[in-house]
Parts: structure tokens; C-alpha cells; sequence
């Protein structure tokens, strides 16, 4: 007797999936051929799913409190949003989206009966027609494929039906289970054939990795829905032994003396939640799909996953930055073929993003290497990880000195972590602030020593800008004209004065009272040596036991930069 279509069909529908893609694992990552040979298929479905089930199951104990359960709409929504906040990979992306397809049209299935067996075939025709949307160029002979197949298969259950009941006049439409059993062997005949549609599979012998995990998928719901466990392994394997003549692209990544898998593709695989809206993701598909290859992007209801394989990992971060707010970036270096022998790697390094060639001077004087930036042209993290790989150094310490940067930054770290570089990134808002850290780095500290003393000097450290109003505008200390000069502390506007000696005065006043022991001050080109000179007077008169040291900025630095330790 069928079980009906409802919440405890779901949650053994993803506990049966959890057991079939554990037995096979290994064997779909053997043969991941496709998109780029990374061994990871079966690997990436499985964590895929395994955050799904989790989900399913946090639904259900949310309601036992009550000594209720989920209905079918919480469950199959809870199942599809689990993966895709967990989906890993370009297989695992897309089985986001089949699941997220097939919850739209169950949420509303009734449970049971035809009408389940209905919503089903529905279900399964939306999830094979989302994945297609979702993925930027679609291949035939992948799991787009053996979904198109399994949705066509379960809807000739309904033909079927129709037919015997033109005949017996008495027969109702099939049951859910019987529907997606049909579905179930829909994709498995489809699998089987993958390798004629899709050139590298034939090369290889092998079928579709993705379809393998799909049929696997659509096996345990037909099991879970006829409590009968008839799926037979073999439906997800390659239809034979993995033939050992297809060399490289069935053994693991660089054995066997074979060439690196993805020589000739992009360098990286990123993927990352994004916080969005719909016009904001559809231009985002348009410039990744300009950076790189196998996009796929999924979700909706302002939440999506976006996965793409690209050469520059820090332009597809700052892609989605520009889109929404993209979070659990995961950035993945696939490798890459031999190298001519390089120099030995130095055991750590500072980059420094610093305004000015000045202060980039000082920066290269004290072993660090500078990234300068001119005013209104923020460095891309393009540019902060070609910085990383000159240093040529184990580990780094980075230190963006600008709250706008932050995210560029974070880019930039995860990309270099994904070469083999291992990177802190100091939380600097400043250049002062950088100066201060760079100030007590010690390189023979254990790492994580010498990152707690830095972001402690960064943070211990208060910081000032002194610039000159552009246009009347309001400020957090009252209205200014243009012409005015603006104190910022630690980024506030809180003084607004006619002159720069007057109101860095008045701003170092407020600052030292608070405390402080040195005050550093950078100047930029066009400011006189004589308002250091002054400057430095000032502090040794009204503030006993307090330090001065000057820097010169130059060019595109602010006309001054105050910070106080």
C-alpha cells in the first residue's frame, strides 16, 4: 500500500536519499567527468542533501514542542531551503534549484490519492524546467537531461492511465508512488544514454556524474512513497566497470602522472549566498556569465546561491557585492599544472593598501608591500591578491586601512587562502591605523600571536582625517559651506572650521582627551612643513608626555591624517 504524499513521506524521502548517495559516493566522484574533473560530484550532492535532511528534521522538532508535525509545504520548504543554503558545487547548485522547483508545486499538493500523483508529475516537470533556467548555458547529456527524462516519464503514467480508463471506464489516475517509480526509471534509461549525448562522457565511458545523483534522489522518494526498497544500485552507477583505458578523466585529479583536469578552464569555483533582489540578480548573471563558465544561480524570495568557475575569484565576489550582500563565500582553487621552479617562499609578509606614494614609500621601507591608492579609485581585490603572490611569502597579514574595503579585502583573503596562502586580515580603518600595526609586527611570533598584536596596536589606536568641504551639506556637527574645513573622528564629521591649523587643533585636543601617548601625523603634499611644526608645538604645550611623529603623505593623500596611541 503506497504511503501518502506528506510531511513523513519527506523526511524518509531525504533519509533514504542520504543512504543512497553515502553507498555511491565515492563511486559518482570516480567518475565526475564533467563539468571539470574534480572528483567531487558525489561528494558535493551529499553534503547538498545532508544539509537539507537537516532541515527537514529542525522542522519536525519545531513542532514536537506541540506534539504536532510539519505540514507538506513546511517540510518540502524547509527541504529545498536547507540546500540551498548548503549547496556545494555545480551538481549540488542545481539539485538546489531541482528540489526548490518541485517544493513550488507541492506546497499545495493535497496528500494522497490522484490528486498527489498529479502535483507530482507537476512537481517534477517544474524541477527539470528550473534547473534549466538556472543554469547560463545548458548541455544536454548532464542531469538537466535525466530531469527532462524522469518529468517526461512520470507524465506518461498519466497518458497510461488515461488509455485504461477509456477501456475499464472505472480506473483511477495512478498513485503517487507508482508515479514516481516511473520517474525513477524514466531517469535511469536516460542516464544510460548520456555518454552518446555528451562527447567527454563517451570519451570517458562513463556516464553523467549529476544524473547518477539524481537518479539515486528520485529512487529513494519512489521507495519512501511505496515502502517497497526496490531501487537497484546499479541505477546509479556507470552501467559497467569504469573502463581503466579512459586514463585521466576517471582517476583522481594529477594521479597517474596525468595532466591537471583543468588546465585550459578557469582557475577557481566560487560560490556564496547572495542577498538580492530580481533585477539585481539578473545583471549579476550577466557579468559573471562574461567572467567565467558553468554559472548556475539559484533561489529566489531574495535569497539566492550562486556558483561559477572563473579565473578572477575577487571580480565574482565583488559582482555579487555590487548585486546584494553575498556571505559564506567559498572560493576553490582547482589546481594547476607544473611550475617552473620559483624562489623560496618567505615565511610572512604585510600588504598594506596606503593612500599616497608616501605613505607607500614608508610602507616598502618597513618590509611591507603597498598597494597605492589614488582618491575615488578603490583598489580591486584583483589588485589586493596580485599584492599577496609578490609579497611571495606562507602567510600574510592584510591590511586594507579603509571600512570601505572591508568586503573587497575579504575577497581578496579567501582567494589567496584558496592558493595556499594563509592570510589575516587586520580589521585597519585607517591608514594611521595600519601604521600602528605595522608598527609591532614580528615575524619570528607564532601567527596568531603576531595578528592579536596587530589588531590590537589597529584597534588601540584612534583615528582622525581633516579634508576640505566640496559643497554646503549637513554634517553630523551642523551645516558646512564649501570651502570648510571637515574634522572627522574615526569617522564622524566633529568639527567644522575656516581654517586646517585651527581645526586640527581643536580636533587633536579632543582626541588627546581621552588619553594617549603618541600622536602621528601624516601631511599631505600641499600642506606646509610649518603646520607640523605647529601642530607639534601645540601638543608639547598643552599635553604633558605626549609624543609627535611626522610623516610625509604625498601625492592623493588627505591633507592630514591624525592618529593618537
Amino acid at each position: 500500500m503506497p504511503y501518502p504524499l506528506d510531511a513523513a513521506a519527506v523526511r524518509t524521502w531525504c533519509g533514504l536519499a542520504l543512504e543512497a548517495l553515502g553507498r555511491e559516493r565515492e563511486r559518482i566522484d570516480a567518475i565526475n567527468v564533467y563539468p571539470v574533473a574534480d572528483g567531487d560530484t558525489g561528494t558535493n550532492l551529499y553534503l547538498t542533501l545532508e544539509s537539507a535532511a537537516r532541515a527537514v528534521e529542525a522542522a519536525f522538532d519545531g513542532h514536537a514542542s506541540a506534539g504536532t508535525q510539519p505540514d507538506l509545504a513546511a517540510a518540502v520548504g524547509a527541504m529545498a531551503h536547507g540546500a540551498l543554503i548548503g549547496a556545494r558545487g555545480n551538481s549540488g547548485t542545481i539539485l538546489a534549484q531541482l528540489l526548490r522547483g518541485m517544493a513550488q508545486v507541492l506546497a499545495a499538493a493535497p496528500t494522497g490519492g490522484s490528486g498527489a500523483a498529479d502535483a507530482l508529475r507537476r512537481a517534477l516537470r517544474r524541477a527539470a524546467s528550473a534547473a534549466y533556467e538556472a543554469v547560463a548555458h545548458p548541455v544536454e547529456g548532464t542531469v538537466l537531461t535525466v530531469a527532462t527524462a524522469a518529468a517526461d516519464a512520470a507524465e506518461q503514467t498519466a497518458a497510461d492511465a488515461g488509455e485504461a480508463a477509456e477501456a475499464a471506464e472505472a480506473a483511477e489516475a495512478a498513485e503517487a508512488a507508482e508515479v514516481a517509480r516511473a520517474a525513477h526509471q524514466g531517469a535511469v534509461k536516460a542516464l544510460r544514454a548520456t555518454p552518446g549525448q555528451l562527447a567527454v562522457l563517451g570519451q570517458a565511458g562513463v556516464v553523467d556524474a549529476g544524473g547518477c545523483g539524481l537518479v539515486a534522489l528520485l529512487g529513494a522518494l519512489a521507495d519512501a512513497l511505496s515502502g517497497e526498497v526496490t531501487a537497484e544500485p546499479v541505477a546509479v552507477q556507470a552501467g559497467g566497470p569504469v573502463p581503466e583505458a579512459a586514463g585521466c578523466a576517471v582517476t583522481p585529479p594529477g594521479a597517474d602522472g596525468c595532466a591537471d583536469p583543468h588546465v585550459g578552464g578557469p582557475a577557481f569555483e566560487v560560490i556564496y549566498l547572495l542577498e538580492a533582489g530580481d533585477a539585481d540578480v539578473a545583471r549579476l548573471r550577466d557579468r559573471l556569465d562574461r567572467l567565467g563558465d558553468s554559472l548556475v544561480v539559484v533561489g529566489g524570495d531574495g535569497l539566492w546561491n550562486v556558483h561559477v568557475h572563473v579565473d578572477d575569484a575577487g571580480a565574482a565576489v565583488e559582482a555579487g557585492i555590487e548585486a546584494g550582500r553575498p556571505y559564506r563565500i567559498r572560493i576553490t582553487h582547482f589546481g594547476a599544472g607544473p611550475r617552473a621552479k620559483e624562489p623560496a617562499l618567505a615565511p610572512r609578509a604585510v600588504v598594506a593598501v596606503m593612500p599616497g606614494a608616501g605613505l607607500a614609500a614608508l610602507c616598502a621601507d618597513a618590509g611591507a608591500t603597498p598597494v597605492t591608492v589614488r582618491p575615488g579609485e578603490p583598489p580591486a581585490s584583483g589588485e589586493l591578491v596580485q599584492a599577496i603572490r609578490q609579497a611571495h611569502a606562507r602567510e600574510v597579514m592584510l591590511l586594507p586601512n579603509d571600512p570601505e574595503l572591508r568586503h573587497t579585502a575579504a575577497a581578496a583573503a579567501e582567494q589567496a587562502r584558496a592558493e595556499g596562502v594563509r592570510v589575516a586580515l587586520i580589521p585597519t580603518r585607517s591608514a594611521v591605523q595600519g601604521l600602528a600595526a605595522l608598527a609591532v609586527h614580528e615575524p619570528g611570533r607564532s601567527f596568531d600571536q603576531d595578528m592579536v598584536a596587530m589588531t590590537a596596536a589597529a584597534g588601540a589606536t584612534r583615528y582622525a582625517e581633516l579634508a576640505v568641504a566640496e559643497h554646503r551639506s549637513w554634517t553630523m556637527a551642523g551645516v558646512c559651506q564649501a570651502g570648510d574645513v571637515l574634522g572627522l573622528i574615526d569617522g564622524d564629521v566633529v568639527v567644522i572650521g575656516p581654517d586646517l591649523a585651527r581645526t586640527a587643533m581643536t580636533v587633536l585636543d579632543r582626541m588627546l582627551s581621552a588619553g594617549g601617548e603618541l600622536v602621528t601625523l601624516v601631511l599631505g603634499a600641499d600642506v606646509p612643513a610649518s603646520l607640523a611644526e605647529g601642530l607639534e608645538r601645540h601638543v608639547r604645550e598643552r599635553h604633558l608626555a605626549v609624543d609627535t611623529v611626522v610623516y610625509e603623505g604625498g601625492a592623493h593623500a588627505a591633507p592630514l591624517l591624525i592618529g593618537v596611541e
